[in-house]
């Protein structure tokens, strides 16, 4: 297969949404549809004691959350199929949002009872920004939920997209009988089974007499009276429109019971863009390049813990990676070969030889790497576009076992390499400070340590309001500030000069008191 029909066959996507909508169930589903495993894990059932595939960290499993994005490949029907997994929680936000730099595509998952929430809206708004395509999946359709017509209408107002149904449920809730795919004129009829397929029924169009042996007359005329209206409302489903971003085809389902799933998955794979071309610093670059490029969007300390790994994800931009060939990671300007690249699915791991435009490689980490290096067969390039945000959060981190802190220093820097939270260290001090955006960090990061590192930490408070990365053309402006400000004074992980400040009227002071300084809320600058 050469270059083209490699990077043409590719699609790479991420699943979006806000916690317990049912993203990681609906990851599990495609996965089952892909022949990757063969048994999905019911993954709030107790009694099946299977988790999701793409929850495999331990807290994972216990809270029955994601936490982080995971990545899993499949070939199905012809194509190569790449699934970011990614954290629906507020507090794992930014692991999301620099996910989204690596995809070319997003599925999106709304409840049919919640409707749009909260990070759903913050979601999308990352994804407009860079007018990546999008595809909604409305779940749980076998529970009760609201009108679908009222959801469409929702999506369009609180989402500033437009929708276009491409497959209409037959009631929903306790009477929900199925779904009709308008994209290829089926009728598929809905049979709670969390492992089969459901039946699909052919018929040659809405008018035939089979819908209305299957579901009764009165769902028969009401889908006819259903599917009137959203043609006489929604235009024709534009491939082009939604590639652009402007219009996403809704899909209804309900991932739990395997229903609507492989109707998204055969409409995604015909439909969603293959790699696109991607706007460097320098230039833009384009898939077909016969040289290799690519950046780092994440960072995974111990995926194997009884080795200590970290891995570096490396989303693959143009050329064809290779195993064994010398690459320059440019920011350092070492030139490094990998021996042992994997590819993935959630925690398990296999070695590549070769990945294309639109593939995630996994590469050993002992230390070279860090979030949004970018690595080239010899150009140099920068990828822009993964920032870290200032916290909204700060604890002290204290070692509670001095003869761990040796294990409690490795666990800190490895976790914080992840670019979830971040370390400050106070130069008043010399105390180390997590930033993070959200509570559950504090307790995620706790749990990892003690069970991936053994080091027990705990945490102390500290009233902080914002963390600013400063910096200024003017040095004698900057140590006067340094000096004034020494108290507050910290250091990032990376050596710069970090200002804590305490309130907003302190951090206002001092933007007035100190032209000579900018301020930056995120570390890329």
């Amino acid at each position: 297969m050469t270059i083209k029909e490699e990077i043409q066959r590719r699609r790479t996507f991420a699943i979006i949404s806000h916690p317990d909508a049912g993203k990681t169930t609906l990851t599990e589903k495609l996965l089952l549809f892909g022949g990757a495993i063969h048994v999905a894990g019911a993954v709030k059932s107790n009694k099946i004691k299977k988790t999701a595939t793409s929850d495999w960290m331990e807290i994972e499993k216990q809270r029955g959350i994601s936490v982080a994005t995971s990545v899993m490949g499949f070939d199905y029907d012809g194509y190569k199929i790449n699934i970011l997994d990614t954290p629906g929680h507020q507090d794992f936000a930014e692991d999301t949002y620099r996910t989204l730099t690596a995809v070319d595509s997003v599925i999106i998952v709304v409840d049919v009872a919640k409707g749009v929430e909260m990070q759903t809206r913050k979601l999308m708004e990352v994804c407009r920004m860079r007018n990546t395509p999008v595809i909604i999946f409305v779940n749980k359709l076998d529970r009760e939920g609201r009108d679908p017509f009222d959801i469409l209408d929702e999506l369009e107002a609180e989402l500033h997209i437009g929708v276009r149904p491409l497959s209409w449920p037959i009631n929903i809730g306790a009477k929900f009988k199925g779904v009709y795919n308008i994209y290829e004129n089926t009728l598929d009829l809905f049979q709670p089974d969390k492992q089969k397929v459901t039946e699909r029924v052919a018929i040659t169009d809405i008018n035939d007499a089979a819908i209305d042996a299957n579901v009764g007359d009165a769902d028969a005329a009401k889908l006819r009276e259903d599917l009137e209206l959203i043609e006489g409302v929604y235009p024709d489903f534009d491939e082009a429109e939604y590639l652009s971003g402007k219009v996403a085809p809704v899909f209804f389902g309900s991932a739990l019971n395997t229903f609507g799933v492989k109707e998204l998955l055969d409409c995604f794979v015909k439909i969603a863009p293959s790699p696109r071309p991607i706007q460097a610093v320098e230039r833009t670059i384009y898939p077909e390049e016969e040289a290799f490029t690519g950046f780092i969007f994440k960072i995974h300390a111990n995926m194997d813990p009884n080795h200590r790994s970290c891995i570096a994800f490396v989303k693959v931009c143009s050329g064809k990676f290779e195993r064994n060939v010398y690459y320059n990671l440019i920011d350092s300007g070492k030139q490094l070969r990998f021996s042992a690249p994997t590819a993935f699915m959630a925690q398990k791991k296999s070695i590549v030889d070769e990945a294309y435009p639109g593939d995630i490689v996994g590469l050993p980490d002992t230390g070279n790497f860090k979030i949004g290096d970018t690595l080239t067969a010899g150009e140099n390039l920068h990828f822009k576009g993964l920032p870290s945000f200032s916290p909204e959060m700060f604890k002290y981190i204290e070692n509670t076992d001095p003869m761990k802190t040796k294990q409690l220093n490795k666990g800190i820097e490895q976790l914080m390499d992840e670019g979830v939270a971040q370390l400050f260290i106070n130069q008043f001090n010399g105390r180390k400070i997590i930033g993070t955006v959200g509570q559950l960090q504090f307790e995620v990061i706790q749990y990892r340590l003690l069970h991936e590192y053994g080091a027990q930490c705990r945490w102390e408070p500290i009233s902080l309001y914002k963390a600013c990365w400063i910096e200024s053309d003017d040095d004698d402006a900057l140590d006067a500030f340094k000096k004034r400000k020494h108290q507050f004074m910290a250091v990032d992980k990376q050596g710069r000069d970090v200002f804590l400040a305490d309130s907003s009227y302190v951090l206002q002071m001092a933007q007035t008191d100190f032209p000579k300084i900018r301020f930056h809320f995120t570390s890329e600058f």
